[in-house]
């Protein structure tokens, strides 16, 4: 548990073949199913304080309480998933922390001296903000909010992973407008 934050409640790992990391994830370590979205809707993304549209595919399974996120960019828009792959980097890419108190647990953040680098929205109450605390690969901090369908989502999720036989070890995402 981290005393500024909260339990760790996924582990991001950016990739450069999402498909080939279901298939390792799901038949060498038995993690899944995987909820894919090949084109995930991010809504008022900003890195570094500029407005970008990217094109990210997005995976997500759980092994026991935490989730697992496989990330693959698909164009080259700025973001820290492109900073992690140039610099030669593939695998842990971030932490995040869920809350269903966005503003206040950013308000306190900030406060601390947290700095947002990347930001943007996944359906209604899905905000999510990255920030500047990437000392080695694999530390940066994710705040996401998981209230509403995305929260609704998320436990999908992490209730299909439990006694998951291995069958039909990808499925799409659900659609968050009818969680």
């Amino acid at each position: 548990m981290s005393r500024h934050f909260g339990e760790i409640r996924q582990l991001g790992y950016v990739v450069r073949d999402i498909e080939a990391a279901m298939a390792y994830w799901s038949e060498t370590l038995g993690v899944g199913p995987w909820f894919y979205n090949p084109k995930v809707p991010i809504k008022n993304y900003l890195y570094r304080g500029e407005r970008h549209e990217p094109h990210n595919s997005v995976a997500l399974a759980n092994s026991g309480f935490v989730q697992v996120e496989l990330i693959q960019c698909r164009n080259d828009v700025p973001s820290m998933y492109r900073d992690f792959l140039q610099a030669g980097n593939t695998g842990l890419q971030h932490v995040a922390y869920w809350t269903d108190n966005y503003d206040a647990d950013l308000a306190r953040l900030e406060k601390q001296g947290f700095k947002a680098v990347m930001s943007g929205e996944v359906g209604e109450r899905g905000r999510f903000i990255y920030f500047d605390t990437e000392y080695h690969p694999g530390t940066v901090i994710e705040l996401s909010e998981v209230a509403g369908p995305k929260g609704r989502m998320f436990d999908l999720i992490r209730e299909s992973s439990v006694g998951w036989d291995g069958s039909q070890p990808v499925r799409p995402f659900p659609d968050l407008s009818k969680i």
